[in-house]
């Protein structure tokens, strides 16, 4: 299998030359501007923009490098690679202004502009957290449909295939962090019991929560295109590196430069990924971690950003940031860049799921209390049934997700069936409840 190499042209020389054909007036700022925006372009991009007059590709990209290289804004990050050389960054057009929306939105958009009470953000956070489980683990190869995935979890009917089991794991972390580990610092303990977590039940029992070593013999690859994408650097490597990392993660190493929470997290992110620290589980182990740092941060509104289904959707430029960030010279910006903007993406999307639902529920949650006298927990059941026709739920059901003992869940579902928005029959030991035609009523 071969080890995957950016094609990049041989940019000696041409510096000089360049400098020498610069004169006032000349597009090449035009042109640099384009590089940068709308996204951070690599070469094999950057090669089918028209030059300027006078000038080949090869000397902008040359320029470009230049620029890049020596520009103010570059940071040195403290991740670095085996031969020593730090991975570095630099500011992109458009970036503090994301970062300013994150910190005035991230920590309170909900609360503030779009949900005046606590128990829609935890209904909020609480989906939020299982769409992130599903759609990370698909990421990861979890080969089952969100709407199944979605119901094993609020069913909490046990999994019975690998996928099923990636993503119960990876809900159980995302809860973990949720609940316990986001008011903690990260150790080498917690680290490997989160890998156990994601992991269990899905690799081999020995390979669960302990770093990788030589003999593992791993490396990141595409068996479709058979070419290896990313060779993991070595135990010694690794096992020096990661105190580094954890020391990091908990703003033990910090600099006198401020670093923006979200940057330091994407940094966490990529950390992991360069690592490879075990011997699989890393990219949902990576996701997590950022979501962990940015948590404990106070940035809570990312517990209901859809991220990693935006990411899904593009996952071969989620895989090209990684290796344009480690094979062009160390440039994390790349991965910053991508990462950005699907957060942008995300909260964009999640922003205008907030008011459309808030709007449906509002027309519908009005009719529902004051025409027939339903409580909140009876109200989102059949918003469930109504999204999802063929779906039930039972006693059992209805006790675990809301948190209530069987007599009110019990009460809840034979008043819902009593005023005829429900209808059960017995099956075995199971009572399911479904909805009725009279339900789709409040939705119309």
């Amino acid at each position: 299998m071969d080890v995957y190499k950016l094609q990049k042209p041989d940019i000696v020389g041409s510096i000089n030359t360049l400098f020498e054909k610069l004169k006032p007036g000349t597009e090449i700022f035009s042109f640099m501007e384009n590089t940068n925006r709308p996204e951070y372009l690599f070469w094999d991009k950057v090669r089918y923009l028209p030059p300027p007059k006078g000038l080949t590709s090869i000397e902008c990209w040359g320029l470009v490098k230049f620029l890049r290289k020596y520009s103010h804004s570059r940071v040195k990050s403290p991740i670095r690679d085996e031969k020593g050389i730090h991975f570095s960054w630099q500011s992109i057009p458009g970036l503090d202004l994301i970062l300013h929306e994150v910190d005035m939105r991230l920590g309170g958009l909900i609360e503030s502009n779009l949900v005046d009470d606590q128990q829609a953000r935890r209904r909020f956070i609480a989906s939020g957290i299982l769409e992130e489980a599903i759609a990370s683990s698909q990421l990861e190869g979890a080969n089952t449909t969100r709407k199944a995935a979605k119901r094993m979890i609020r069913e909490k009917r046990k999994p019975v295939s690998k996928s099923e089991h990636m993503i119960i794991n990876n809900y159980e972390a995302m809860t973990q962090i949720e609940d316990q580990l986001r008011n903690e610092n990260l150790s080498m303990a917690s680290l490997l019991g989160l890998h156990r977590t994601l992991t269990k039940n899905t690799i081999d029992q020995e390979d669960i929560g302990r770093l990788r070593n030589n003999s593992d013999e791993i490396a990141v690859w595409d068996s479709a295109r058979s070419v290896i994408y990313h060779i993991p650097p070595s135990e010694k490597f690794l096992k020096q590196e990661i105190k580094s990392f954890i020391d990091y993660a908990n703003d033990v190493s910090e600099t006198s430069q401020f670093i923006h929470p979200l940057i330091k997290a994407i940094l966490l992110h990529f950390w992991i990924g360069y690592l490879h620290p075990f011997t699989d589980g890393n990219g949902r182990l990576a996701r997590a971690i950022s979501y962990w740092y940015l948590l404990k941060k106070q940035y809570w509104e990312i517990s209901c950003l859809p991220l990693s289904r935006v990411i899904k959707r593009s996952p071969a430029q989620y895989r090209d940031a990684y290796v344009y960030s480690e094979q062009d010279d160390n440039d994390l910006t790349y991965f910053i860049d991508y990462n950005i903007r699907k957060i942008s993406q995300a909260k964009k999307e999640f922003e205008s799921y907030v008011k459309k639902k808030q709007s449906e529920n509002r027309r519908m949650a009005t009719t529902a209390r004051s025409t027939y006298n339903l409580n909140d927990r009876q109200i989102l059941l059949l918003r469930y049934l109504h999204k999802n026709p063929e779906a039930t739920t039972t006693i059992n059901t209805h006790s675990n997700i809301n948190g209530i003992s069987r007599v009110t869940a019990r009460k809840d579902l034979e008043e819902l069936e009593q005023k005829g928005f429900l209808v059960s029959q017995k099956i075995g030991k199971e009572r399911p409840f479904s909805a009725t035609e009279k339900s789709q009523e409040l939705f119309s």
